[in-house]
This record gives structure tokens, C-alpha cells and sequence, in this order.
């Protein structure tokens, strides 16, 4: 399931009348929310943005009028969700998701042969920090990657990279290609493929500091994790709550999830031993949840 976009953030506050010059003073400058009540798009959410058309184009009035009263538009084209006939293989299957979500959405929870894991990076340019993250997934012995860049080496990578570090490697290089320093690559563990699972997501497991470890660390640090996945398949997820405990829980949580293992160059530990550095945040415990 993806997130809704908004304008501003998600913080949900009561509706109160107001002024139309207080609205654009509103959130830093953002007019409002356009997804306060769900998608899809409310009446009222609607009507506010035709206001704020009204208020903003030239012939605002006058252009909303024409627009609201053509009923001769042309439909917005909907995607349709990819097939696969029985001898697709896995790859195949991989890039018709890839091509879907460009345009709308991605759906991998029902091939449970295919693992999937946050990964994400940091990189550094000009001065500035910048964030990225895409859905890394593995079957079959090799890894790969779905995801949404304006860069298109930024994104989808076939299912051909035979260990984790190659496929880091890879990114690395698309990044130096637009002249961007690889500071941080995070980790997470494998997502269930339970649709109803209540584990928590693993976003960053692993921490690792890519411009202060040397590409042997690295690489050692990558197979720990990649370890660390395998171990997580054999074992049993937490249960699901009973239909009385979900209806009286907004969002059940288990307790706190592995600790984060943030490591950088010099940092030596006897083998299988795993030392905690830095317990996960509340914002992370109690973070938005996501299954794709």
C-alpha cells in the first residue's frame, strides 16, 4: 500500500473557519491539505482547491466554470495490474512490476519466492545531504531493486547481482555519475508476507558508513547482513491479534526490534558477536508502517 500524497504534513488538526488570506499563512505557506480525509479526494477538499484556483489564476472563476461544466473531458487512463503467464519467469515478472509502478503501483506480497528489504542511501553534494530509498529485493541466489528516481540508474536493477555488495556497488556508481558522494547505506530485514502481519518494519538494521569503511569492511559488513536476512526466513512471525484486540488497537506494535548496528572504519568484533551501538528511536518504533 502506498502513502498518500499531501500538501504540508499528515498532522491532523480540527477544521475551523478562516479568512483566505489566513489559509496561505497556514503550515509555512502551504493553503492545505489536499488528503486530510482519505483518498479518494473529499467534496469539501475539492471545493476548497476550485477556491483556490479562483484565487490564483488569472481567470480563475471564469476557467473553473468551463472546466466543472464540460462533461466531454477525456477519462484519466488507470493502469491495469500485470499478468504473468505460468512460464514467466521471476525477472520477467520483477520488470512488469517495475513498469507499473512508474505509473501507478507495485505488487509483490503475493510472490512469496521473492524477498524484499528497505535500502536506502544517503549522499552528498555541494554542500547538501540527500535521501533515497528503494525496495530491494532477492530470489533465486541474486538481488535487485524496484523503485521511483527521475534517474533512471537510480531505480529499478534487474535480478542479476549476485551478492548485496554488488548490488550497493552498483548504486555507488550510479551516484558518482551525477557527481554525488555515497555517505550512508541503511539496511533493513526482510518485510513479511503477510498482508495482516503486525512485526514491525525493520527499516535501517544496518547502518553502514560507506566513505569511512574500506570496500573489504564493506563487504564483510554486507554479508553479515545478508546472513542476518537468511536467519530471519526460517523464523516464525509474531501472530496476528484477535479480531477484539485489533478492533480496540489504531495500529498494534510489538515491543522494540533489533537494536541498529551503525558501523564505521576501525570497528572490530569477534565473529557472531553482535554488539548493540544504537537502540532504535520511538520515532522508529512507532513509525508509519508499509506493506508493499
Amino acid at each position: 500500500m502506498l502513502r498518500p500524497v499531501a500538501v504540508g504534513s499528515l498532522e491532523q488538526r480540527d477544521e475551523e473557519p478562516e479568512e483566505e488570506g489566513e489559509e496561505e499563512l497556514r503550515d509555512g505557506g502551504v493553503p492545505f491539505y489536499v488528503n486530510r480525509g482519505g483518498l479518494p479526494v473529499d467534496e469539501d477538499t475539492w471545493e476548497r482547491m476550485w477556491r483556490h484556483v479562483a484565487r490564483i489564476h488569472p481567470n480563475g472563476e471564469a476557467l473553473g466554470r468551463e472546466i466543472r461544466g464540460n462533461a466531454e473531458h477525456p477519462k484519466i487512463p488507470m493502469p491495469s495490474v500485470p499478468t504473468y503467464q505460468p512460464t514467466a519467469t521471476i525477472p520477467q515478472r520483477l520488470e512488469a512490476i517495475q513498469k507499473y509502478i512508474r505509473e501507478l503501483h507495485y505488487l509483490t506480497n503475493n510472490m512469496p519466492g521473492v524477498e524484499r528489504f528497505p535500502l536506502s542511501f544517503q549522499s552528498h553534494f555541494s554542500g547538501n545531504h540527500f535521501h533515497h530509498i528503494v525496495l530491494g529485493v532477492q530470489s533465486g541466489g541474486r538481488f535487485g531493486a524496484l523503485g521511483i528516481s527521475r534517474r533512471e540508474d537510480l531505480m529499478f536493477k534487474p535480478l542479476e547481482f549476485r551478492t548485496l555488495m554488488d548490488l550497493v556497488q552498483e548504486f555507488e556508481g550510479a551516484y558518482r555519475g551525477y557527481w554525488h558522494t555515497l555517505s550512508k547505506v541503511r539496511i533493513g530485514q526482510y518485510v513479511s508476507h503477510d498482508p495482516h502481519s503486525v512485526e514491525q518494519i525493520e527499516w535501517k538494521h544496518s547502518v553502514l558508513d560507506v566513505d569511512k569503511l574500506t570496500k573489504e569492511e564493506l563487504r564483510k559488513e554486507l554479508e553479515r547482513h545478508t546472513r542476518d536476512m537468511r536467519l530471519k526466513i526460517g523464523k516464525p512471525a509474531p501472530p496476528s491479534p484477535t479480531k477484539d484486540r485489533r478492533n480496540s488497537m489504531g495500529s498494534p506494535l510489538r515491543g522494540p526490534g533489533s537494536p541498529v548496528r551503525r558501523v564505521s572504519r576501525g570497528e572490530r568484533r569477534p565473529s557472531g558477536e553482535k554488539k548493540v551501538l544504537e537502540q532504535k528511536s520511538s520515532a522508529d518504533i512507532n513509525g508509519y508502517q508499509i506493506r508493499v
